[in-house]
């Protein structure tokens, strides 16, 4: 999951809990600064990553004054974090947008994290680039068109390459610094980068989304950064309405969703904008991904107004698709088996998003088990 509309937002103390962010425009201070300031008024904010005596953990670090050091959980997922041995620091640097850091770990291999966030470990990687591309593509009929928003590592354009039936690739990513970095240390990710059908862009996907024509896309995958700061406005109406645009009838969107143990209101506010947006379908799918807050991670599948999209039964499964299961490298999660089960719902979930939603129409049916 990388960052797509800028992120690494840097603290700026002021006296009534605002941050201004690079463009001097003013964001709510992070909870975690608001805690430090608070038991150090003369606090100076500043969020990054960090390795703390051979250990990395998914907090939220605060340094201040005379190297005073405050730990706190990220706002994402407060109360916990998980923490990896770190066996080797393999990289770190700061772009324009956020903090890089590539280390290497004794359980799940090479990491990568931006802004102290584990994006995607060489371990279990597979399941979230292989899930979050097959989804939409093993849901419709030779896709051929198909935009990846984020994405930097490269491993969904390394998914998406399995599918012979893709002509281009779009892909726009704001931070070329992950793009040189997982060249460097992901080639196995970074490997889709070199597929000739890939067309790159270095930007804003917002602003590239804007400016696409309407109807250009088959699938659109938004593998994007968790949406706190900049990145809040990826899971509001106005870019989900860019999208729809910007799909054919009948198109499909798989956006990042968290995880339903922990981002049950996040969840439903996506579900209830995507309803109004897009006139198909609106599912909720998950898959396992060990080194993701809570273990799992979630997928909003949509289709635009056009011919029914069935997400539950692939109409194009990848073991028909001739060399697709072993091309680049062999499918390590997904199958048509792991494709159905996906939308299998746990109860607590029904209850606390599905059946809060009104009765869909016939036209916008939420996929429940």
């Amino acid at each position: 999951m990388e960052g797509i509309a800028g992120r690494g937002l840097e603290c700026q103390k002021t006296m009534d809990g605002k941050v201004s962010d690079r463009n001097g425009s003013e964001k709510a201070l992070p909870s975690c600064c608001l805690k430090a300031r608070a038991s150090d008024p003369e606090f100076e904010a500043k969020c990054h990553s960090t390795v703390v005596s051979g250990w990395f953990s998914e907090t939220h670090p605060c340094s201040g004054k005379a190297s005073k050091k405050v730990y706190f959980n990220n706002p994402m997922w407060p109360g916990e974090a998980h923490s990896l041995v770190v066996e080797k620091v393999l990289y770190k640097g700061k772009s324009e947008f956020q903090e890089v850091l590539v280390f290497e770990s004794s359980a799940y291999g090479k990491v990568l994290a931006l802004d102290g966030i584990v994006q995607l470990t060489e371990k279990d990687e597979c399941a979230y680039q292989e899930m979050i591309a097959h989804l939409p593509l093993c849901s419709i009929p030779s896709p051929k068109t198909v935009l990846v928003v984020g994405g930097g590592d490269g491993g969904v354009l390394r998914e998406i390459s399995r599918h012979s039936s893709v002509e281009k690739i779009d892909i726009c990513e704001i931070d070329k610094m992950v793009i040189d970095v997982s060249k460097k240390f992901f080639p196995e990710l970074a490997v889709g980068f070199e597929d000739p059908r890939v067309h790159l862009c270095i930007g804003d996907a917002v602003d590239f989304l804007r400016h696409a024509p309407k109807g250009k896309y088959d699938a659109i995958i938004v593998d994007s950064s968790d949406p706190v700061g900049p990145a809040q406005e990826l899971v509001e109406k106005p870019f989900f309405e860019t999208v729809a645009r910007a799909l054919r009838p009948g198109g499909v969107l798989c956006n990042m969703a968290e995880s339903m143990w922990l981002h049950t209101h996040l969840i439903q506010d996506m579900i209830s904008i995507c309803r109004q947006t897009f006139k198909g379908s609106v599912h909720y799918a998950w898959a396992n991904v060990p080194t993701y807050p809570s273990g799992v991670i979630g997928f909003l599948i949509c289709s635009t107004e056009g011919p029914p999209v069935d997400f539950v039964n692939p109409i194009n499964p990848i073991e028909k698709l001739e060399g697709a299961v072993k091309h680049k490298r062999e499918l390590r999660f997904y199958n048509s088996e792991m494709h159905s089960a996906a939308f299998a719902l746990p109860s607590f979930l029904k209850r606390e998003v599905i059946l809060l939603q009104d009765s869909p129409s016939p036209a916008q049916r939420i996929c429940v088990s």
